[in-house]
């Protein structure tokens, strides 16, 4: 059978004259979910929405979790902990497109606007959100915000319910990035609210051009950033979900950058002298989300059979590549605060597997497996793994059938829970533990669907919220051991690998540092 093109013709060759111009190619592996950053919390789509079109108050500084400004220049705390007030940025200037042209400079009022969305849910364009709003719900951030105010054109004030330990670096995320009130009431008068998910419009380093599913984005320089024009004049995701095949355009000069290559191609990668890859820790975990909604994966013997028959050291092999990785017992890896050392990964032990299944009268167990098609640098091969993890589970007497699916696909219906079993990868989006446990072991999560294991534990509950709460850091630390002995003993995941963070670069691209947050930022990559 002929393989498909991954892209037209057309799309081809324009992309190819364009490598001869000043623009930056990236070979990227899926499609945005959207253009809409609230609703969604994949990476690829923050990398051509957050890292690109739009601004949050604060960022991180590149390469590192630590808090720099953004669209705020500074901000002041109370001493209760409460109150957050951010002095904004002057003289920003919202992007100007064949569909919109601004009259004004950035303000509070667009800040207003981007939290009351999600918050008010009688306000005209709170089910403007088709997904809903992902982080804001999972994160239970209406809960924790008490008001949003307005007290002058550039300063702006943020009251909460409880003391909240890792707030600012809540609001350097992607999903707190902020949005124009003025295109927002553009598009309310016209009744073209859903536009704001396909024609987006922020303060960025890039302007959205052109989206192409599965094929391409494009944006051009903003010439008004202000942290500075980028060096770039176009920037271009290339489309490929074949790991080969965006190694394939990155050795032809086809792309200057590729993402989430196979780890297993990185050894010979260091080899070839017209390339160079950057490396980092990444804060990621890879797991399987066990629906513990579905019987009789609600019950915790269950699960514990499922992760005893798994034969780790072989899964953690193959997703290597050769590379030293860390075998994951915890939901987030070690260095983050609080993380627990006494934690090991729970050794293959197929007779006691076959025994808790007896002891919880399972017999002919079925579970459906969702994989991501395509392959990344954390997965490198979805399909060889599930393979794996179908004989590993056979010979407990379980069958498992693999399901592969479209990235977005998956993550929409992983959402509605129609998945026994998901495999997915987090990566940190601040380098706080509450970003780990929040958006996908709690009871909130669980509730909106983000949580795809659907596991609601008051006892793991209360103490997140508890650590969320404390500003000291050694009882934060302590509850977040606690809370991860209470994943270990319930087992709603089967975690698998703490991955490195891979991106390949040809040897003329200077400027780009790597983050160990997952996303990927071209604002200051050149090409020489």
């Amino acid at each position: 059978m002929k393989m498909r093109p991954l892209l037209s013709a057309l799309a081809m060759t324009s992309i190819v004259s364009l490598a001869q111009a000043n623009s930056l190619i990236v070979c990227t592996e899926a499609s945005p979910e959207g253009f809409d950053p609230v609703q969604y919390i994949a990476g690829v789509t923050f990398d051509a929405t957050t890292e690109t079109i739009f601004d949050p108050l604060l960022r991180f500084k590149p390469g590192t979790s630590e808090l720099q400004p953004a669209l705020a220049t500074h901000w002041d705390i109370s001493e209760d902990g409460l109150t957050y007030t951010f002095y904004l940025r002057p003289d920003v200037k919202f992007h100007s497109t064949s569909y919109f042209t601004p009259t004004r400079a950035f303000n509070a009022d667009d800040v207003l606007w981007t939290f009351k969305r999600p918050m008010d849910r009688n306000g005209p364009w709170y089910d403007s959100a088709l997904r809903g709003y992902a982080y804001f719900d999972s994160m239970a951030m209406g809960d924790l915000i008490k008001s949003v105010e307005k007290l002058d054109p550039m300063t702006v004030r943020f009251t909460l319910t409880r003391p909240d330990a890792a707030f600012l670096a809540d609001m350097a995320m992607g999903f707190t990035s902020i949005y124009s009130a003025e295109y927002g009431d553009q598009l309310l008068a016209e009744g073209k609210t859903g536009l704001i998910n396909s024609q987006p419009i922020g303060t960025g380093p890039f302007i959205f051009s052109r989206y192409i599913k599965d094929a391409q984005v494009r944006f051009k320089a903003n010439p008004d950033y202000f942290g500075g024009k980028p060096k770039v004049d176009q920037l271009i995701f290339a489309i490929a979900v074949d790991a080969n095949v965006r190694l394939q355009k990155l050795r032809a000069g086809e792309c200057q950058i590729a993402q989430r290559l196979k780890t297993e191609d990185i050894p010979k990668l260091r080899q070839d002298s017209n390339l160079k890859v950057e490396e980092i820790n990444a804060l990621a975990t890879s797991y399987l989300a066990i629906n513990t909604q579905h019987p009789p994966l609600n019950d915790v013997r269950v699960r514990k059979a499922i992760n005893l028959a798994i034969d780790r050291p072989a899964i953690l092999n193959a997703l290597a590549g050769g590379l030293d990785l860390t075998p994951a017992a915890n939901p987030y890896p070690p260095g983050m605060l609080g993380y627990d050392d006494s934690a090991t990964p729970l050794q293959h032990n197929l007779e006691e597997a076959k025994q808790l299944l007896k002891e919880s009268s399972v017999e002919n167990l079925q579970i459906n497996l969702f994989i991501r098609n395509g392959s990344s640098e954390i997965i490198s091969n979805p399909v060889l793994i599930a393979q794996m993890l179908q004989a590993d589970l056979a010979a407990a007497g379980i069958t498992l059938n693999i399901r592969m699916l479209e990235w977005g696909e998956l993550l929409r219906r992983a959402k509605g829970g129609e998945h026994d079993m998901v495999a997915l990868a987090w990566n940190s989006d601040n380098g706080d533990p509450d970003n780990f446990l929040a958006p996908n072991l709690s009871c909130a999560a669980a509730e909106s669907g983000e949580n795809q294991a659907r596991w609601c534990n008051q006892e793991f509950d209360s103490l997140i919220r508890k650590a969320k709460i404390v500003t000291d850091t050694a009882t934060r630390a302590d509850l977040y051991k606690q809370a991860q002995q209470v994943f270990r003993r319930e087992l709603p995941w089967v975690p698998l690998v703490h991955p490195k963070s891979f991106v390949v670069l040809r040897k003329n691209i200077s400027g780009y540092t790597i983050n160990p947050l997952g996303t990927h930022n071209y604002a200051t990559t050149e090409m020489n």
